[in-house]
């Protein structure tokens, strides 16, 4: 049986694939729900690598039931995002520091843009675990820490603008991190999501994604796996 110091959740196979390449150990996988479960092994550090699907509540729900399962002390998101800040470049790696929903707007009721009503004005990421994956001793990789946004659309050139305008400080855009942060957060589990910029939302982002999601997702596994030893230290 492998003790597991930490939840890793992507949406994708090919989000999922860069972390089985690279474990010592891989055990079989297991529909769980819509989800599939693999205990992993790096370095004698145990990992449930949960890939859960695209989407909020594909997400969310996954998320719950891996925390319930296992009860593990961390939860980190890892694969591709669209970056949005101007500064962030195809090829980035983007940590979360806080995270918000992109679709929700309940302004009329007195919340803020992003807020889900009950809910914090946004998710913050674990401050332990975000300066662990920023100082990761990965070579040649960038690495950005700020703002993520999440909603159940893809942003490509013709939303990107009113995104951008509603949301300035955000550096990067996915379908699953907002959601996995709302779900530590009602749990009380540290987290942290790690996104490669997979493309820039721009007119060609669909074309651009599928042509670089691999590297994007592997970017963020290697970000992730280099930090493993100190979170699992540190938990």
């Amino acid at each position: 049986m492998i003790a597991i110091d930490a939840i890793v959740v992507t949406a994708m196979p090919d989000e999922s694939a860069p972390f089985i390449e690279r474990a010592d150990f891989v055990g079989q996988p297991t529909q769980v729900g819509h989800a599939v479960h693999r205990a992993l092994t790096f370095g004698g550090r145990g990992v449930l690598l949960v890939q859960c699907g695209i989407g909020l509540v594909n997400a969310a729900t996954a998320t719950a039931v891996a925390v319930n399962a296992t009860k593990a002390h961390v939860v980190v998101s890892a694969g591709s995002a669209g970056g949005i800040g101007a500064d962030v470049r195809v090829g980035d790696v983007v940590v979360g520091s806080d995270y918000i929903y992109s679709g929700a707007d309940a302004r009329a009721f007195g919340y803020s843009l992003g807020q889900v009503p009950g809910m914090p004005t946004h998710y913050v990421g674990d401050e332990a675990l975000l300066k662990t994956a920023a100082n990761a001793d990965v070579p040649d990789l960038r690495v950005l820490t700020g703002t993520m946004i999440s909603g159940d659309a893809f942003i490509d050139g013709t939303m990107v603008d009113p995104i951008r305008a509603a949301f300035p400080a955000a550096l990067s855009t996915d379908m699953e991190s907002a959601a996995i942060a709302q779900t530590c957060h009602l749990y009380g589990v540290p987290f942290l999501s790690v996104r490669g910029i997979s493309d820039l939302c721009g007119p060609q982002a669909n074309d651009d994604f599928l042509g670089h999601v691999d590297d994007a997702a592997d970017r963020s596994a290697r970000i992730v796996i280099a930090s493993l030893p100190e979170i699992a230290s540190r938990y």
